[in-house]
């Protein structure tokens, strides 16, 4: 057994970690309750810093080690972070929820059609249609779960329908060139988390009220959004399209809105639907596929 394989392993462990931690992002944002978007980021940002914070000076790091990175590597990490989540919420706010939700996942298949032209020099190759075949079927699933629910698009929304688009350029470039900095740590995640939650704070001082959580499950909810899906798996995705093979991640994270999905319909919180396993069988078949190379 060989070093390269064995780190692409736990490379790509950490990314089905991420990807399971983000399926349960809608349960727990139910639990949180009707907090507002940019309140709820700077909430859980803030823990997903302290996160980073804390395992560097663990591991010890200096506090300044932690703002030393190249003004790109700022750049990439807020930009993606930040930017991902403000057009995403401006996305809800122009268009319907599930047809947004429906072009913000063309990011799995970005990532895949992305990865070969945007990838270090050294690793640039020829995009294998195993890859390409199980990102389409993962986005056939979603697009199955999304018409079962009724999607229909409309012309009116289209400025919302393009943030949504923005958001997939958004998520998916910043996932593809985090591998053009793979020396720069993850402990760089921190910074970024830090910078994003105070950059949501800002606009929520300047756009929205402030709505605390009502309950101890709402508190323990955005507690864990913080430790997961809107912090942790911040951590891991970052080592994963770093270390692993970015093609089939890409493939892989739709499961996601799948499992968010599920989730919701074992926690009774949705109702379980045809259409719903149709999904998950094709989005399984996609990451079966994808994973071949």
């Amino acid at each position: 057994m060989t070093v390269v394989p064995a780190e692409r392993r736990r490379a790509m462990a950490a990314g089905l970690g991420a990807i399971a931690l983000w399926g349960a992002l809608a349960t727990l944002s139910v639990l949180a309750g009707p907090i507002p978007p940019f309140q709820m980021v700077a909430m859980t940002f803030a823990i997903g810093a302290v996160i980073g914070i804390v395992r560097a000076r663990v591991r010890g790091l200096a506090w300044l080690d932690l703002l030393r990175w190249p003004a790109a590597v700022w750049l990439l990490g807020v930009g993606g972070l930040f930017g991902y989540h403000a057009l995403y919420f401006a996305a809800l706010q122009l268009a319907p929820p599930a047809e947004a939700n429906l072009v913000n996942y063309l990011w799995p298949l970005l990532i895949v059609l992305l990865s070969a032209p945007l990838a270090p020099e050294h690793e640039r190759g020829r995009l294998g249609w195993p890859h390409l075949v199980g990102a389409l079927l993962g986005f056939a699933g979603v697009a199955v779960l999304a018409f079962g629910r009724g999607v229909s698009f409309a012309g009116t929304y289209a400025l919302g329908y393009a943030l949504a688009l923005g958001c997939a350029f958004a998520w998916s470039l910043y996932s593809v060139l985090s591998r053009r900095f793979g020396e720069t740590p993850t402990d760089a995640i921190a910074s970024f988390c830090a910078a994003a939650a105070a950059l949501s704070l800002l606009c929520h001082w300047l756009f929205e009220p402030t709505v605390w959580p009502a309950t101890p499950v709402a508190w323990l909810a955005v507690l864990a959004l913080g430790l997961g899906p809107t912090g942790g798996a911040f951590y891991l995705w970052d080592h994963a399209v770093k270390r692993g093979d970015i093609r089939a991640l890409g493939a892989l994270s739709y499961a996601a809105p799948i499992l968010s999905t599920a989730l919701l319909v074992a926690c009774g919180l949705a109702p379980p639907t045809l259409t719903l396993l149709l999904a998950a069988v094709l989005v399984t078949v996609g990451a079966v596929l994808a994973s071949f190379l």
